[in-house]
């Protein structure tokens, strides 16, 4: 190996002339470790290569830096900010784009399952507690509305991000709506040909206009108001029968 040289990330220096060799430990077995050793609980880990967890926590952390300080986020400057390698991002993630994508994610969850029964007001309040709730599930989670916002600029503005972050992660939140609105079909509350997903677009446009296209906050009373009255008109046209 040359002077100046690394060697690459999970290999070690091959035979340098130079270093001593570690004298075995005298209880140890030759040969090759087994299968798994060093995965059990407990085990010590090898130096310069911190647990996955670590380094995503890292880069993670360094993509979100970058994006509420409303800078362009480069590998060079997640390199910097996280001290992870290259060799270390590429080996967690695919691109720069899949780092992107989770780390718009953070502080989001899949919300919980809605009450559905035979009732339709339990399933109407269900759906306007997920729009309107503390927090606000469907539209931010548990972000501000800051980095909300940041997360609207940046996928507008990458037609390749904002396909990844829908693939892989806004379709899991969109489950649990999705469910409750395909059993209030199977019980009858709505209607038989009712499009599950194009409800669902509906339901949550109702809450991303008032922030997206308004400018509002969704904690304003009067935009509350607005987001409820929406609601009740797609409520209504999606109702097997009057209430």
């Amino acid at each position: 190996m040359t002077a100046g040289a690394t060697a690459p990330v999970g290999t070690a220096p091959v035979g340098d002339p130079a270093a001593p060799a570690a004298p075995a430990a005298p209880s140890a077995p030759a040969g090759p470790a087994p299968a798994g050793a060093g995965r059990a609980s407990g085990a010590a880990r090898r130096p310069g290569r911190p647990r996955d967890e670590e380094l995503d926590a890292k880069l993670i952390g360094a993509t979100l830096a970058l994006i509420d300080a409303e800078q362009e986020v480069t590998v060079s400057r997640v390199l910097a900010g996280s001290g992870v390698s290259r060799a270390g991002l590429y080996r967690r993630w695919p691109s720069l784009t899949s780092l992107i994508a989770a780390a718009l994610d953070v502080g989001r969850a899949v919300p919980a399952e809605v009450p559905v029964s035979g009732e339709p007001a339990q399933l109407r309040d269900g759906i306007m507690a997920m729009l309107l709730g503390e927090p606000h599930t469907v539209v931010l989670g548990n972000y501000s509305e800051a980095r909300f916002r940041q997360r609207i600029r940046l996928v507008m503005a990458d037609r390749e991000l904002q396909r990844t972050y829908w693939d892989s992660h806004v379709r899991l939140r969109r489950g649990p709506v999705e469910r409750a609105l395909a059993a209030g079909v199977r019980l009858g509350v709505l209607r038989a040909e009712l499009d599950v997903a194009a409800a669902f677009d509906s339901i949550a446009g109702i809450a991303y206009y008032q922030i997206v296209v308004r400018g509002e906050s969704l904690d304003a009373p009067e935009t509350r108001a607005r987001v409820r009255a929406g609601l009740d008109i797609v409520w209504r046209g999606m109702r097997a029968a009057a209430e």
